[in-house]
């Protein structure tokens, strides 16, 4: 996997294609996948949960990659997720990950951390 189409695509698809969010989860995201997000242990039905109603009102994402590492079935990146809401509302997250990918190169699991980077208002 290039964790940086991943990181660029990945939100882009789930978020904007007329697919079915669960069609573009599994494309990326291997069937037991698993991510600790936070300290919160979420699943492909939590994540997908959260993903649905976040295509209605995002109108627009953007990533912003900083730094990606990967050796054999590891991955690890720091980026800034920016989402602008239809509420006018700016969200922007800077996300430190890491992963472990499936034998057939899909996300398996991932750790990551976040911080708000949102701007003030």
């Amino acid at each position: 996997m290039d964790v940086n189409v991943y990181l660029v695509q990945y939100p882009q698809q789930v978020t904007f294609s007329e697919e079915d969010a669960g069609a573009v989860f599994d494309r990326y995201h291997a069937p037991d996948f698993v991510m600790c997000n936070d300290g919160i242990l979420l699943d492909r039905e939590k994540l997908l949960a959260h993903v649905r109603p976040a295509r209605k009102r995002a109108k627009d994402i953007r990533v912003e990659v900083h730094e990606t590492v990967s050796a054999a079935d590891r991955v690890a990146a720091r980026y800034t997720l920016t989402a602008d809401m239809a509420t006018g509302k700016t969200i922007a997250t800077q996300i430190y990950m890491f992963g472990q990918l499936s034998a057939d190169g899909r996300l398996q699991r991932v750790d990551q951390i976040t911080r708000d980077v949102s701007p003030r208002r």
